[in-house]
């Protein structure tokens, strides 16, 4: 939800010293952000891979040992409320206060009933953020707003997943993301129409993404599939069931790419194209959902609000969520500590 205008004429009323406290409170929280030592990553410990990954992971992001965790959870695609909620309980009672954000490092579960693990286990279970399916469910409080203190502002532990089945896949999912930090990559968004009516929604969206990055990145509207192939890609966001041009896309470390579908984030078994097709494609992160949503926009990324918020220094996961107004069935993947437009993660 965005935040509330401050009346203009309230402001005036309040005395200099208050006034100066507040600039200097408000230019605090927006430097508050996502890093190593405010993002807890839990592992299922029974998991060899799970395991590996995990400590390769804080390995290299320097991530703090109180807040790494591993816990026993069902190896299923889909877990119960009860499984989430004694998940969450041991979460809560192990991490410290200071984390803000989670990676969860496994490829199974990937749902809590119809609701994306990383929504569930950021908010907990509750049948309105999937139960309505093609209607409208609850609205993300971190909305396209600034700064990073979930946790602290709304009770919530934003989560991504890092799929764990795939060991030489996570470590380079893991790679790219460090290779991005800091370097400010020049490249192009683009945004793929389709000739997909039902999926094609999305479009809607673009002349709003080109508008509000001008100047500040190249984005392209095109019409796919495209022929040939498309290099510098910084993200890509289309809508289809399968994306027959992926194999002709080559991204940036720290890229992110998504298509607008119905089952995208349903990682095992599903009909359609799922969010690791991007991942070993090269793309650094996805999202998909894990239940019909239909083609209500608000459940997907808005291509203009995640560009602006990676664009001024957001990591992936901060960028991501932002840009999700209704995320309850939307499964968040990838390497989130990825930072191109900011400083280094790994070097703070």
């Amino acid at each position: 939800m965005r935040p509330k205008a401050v009346s203009a004429e309230g402001p005036r009323a309040l005395p200099i010293a208050l006034l100066c406290g507040l600039s200097i409170l408000g230019a605090a929280a927006r430097a508050q952000g996502l890093d190593a030592q405010r993002l807890g990553v839990i592992y299922e410990r029974n998991d060899a891979a799970s395991v590996r990954i995990a400590r390769y992971y804080a390995r290299v992001r320097h991530i703090p040992a109180g807040n790494i965790v591993g816990v026993r959870i069902a190896r299923r695609a889909v877990i119960s409320r009860g499984e989430l909620g004694a998940l969450r309980r041991t979460l809560l009672a192990k991490l410290p206060s200071a984390v803000q954000s989670l990676l969860l490092v496994w490829s199974e579960p990937y749902a809590v009933e119809c609701m994306s693990i990383t929504t569930a286990v950021a908010a907990g279970f509750s049948d309105g953020f999937c139960k309505p399916g093609c209607g409208p469910t609850p609205e993300n409080p971190l909305y396209d707003t600034d700064g990073w203190l979930p946790a602290d502002t709304a009770g919530w532990l934003p989560a991504m997943l890092l799929p764990s089945d795939d060991v030489a896949l996570a470590k380079a999912v893991i790679d790219r993301g460090l290779r991005a930090d800091g370097t400010r990559p020049p490249g192009t968004v683009y945004l793929a129409r389709t000739a997909d009516f039902a999926r094609n929604v999305r479009a809607t969206e673009y002349p709003e993404a080109v508008a509000r990055l001008a100047g500040r990145v190249t984005v392209r509207e095109i019409s796919a599939p495209i022929a040939g192939s498309l290099t510098g890609v910084l993200a890509y966001f289309t809508g289809a069931v399968q994306v027959a041009e992926i194999r002709g896309i080559h991204f940036r470390p720290g890229a992110a790419a998504d298509h607008l579908t119905s089952s995208g984030g349903v990682l095992v078994g599903g009909t359609q194209m799922s969010v690791l097709a991007w991942l070993r494609q090269g793309a650094t992160a996805s999202y998909g959902t894990v239940s019909e949503p239909c083609n209500r926009l608000p459940k997907f990324p808005n291509p203009a609000v995640f560009m602006n918020h990676y664009l001024r220094g957001d990591t992936l996961l901060e960028a991501y969520w932002k840009s999700v107004f209704m995320p309850g069935q939307g499964l968040f993947v990838g390497e989130p500590l990825a930072r191109p437009y900011g400083r280094a993660a790994h070097a703070r």
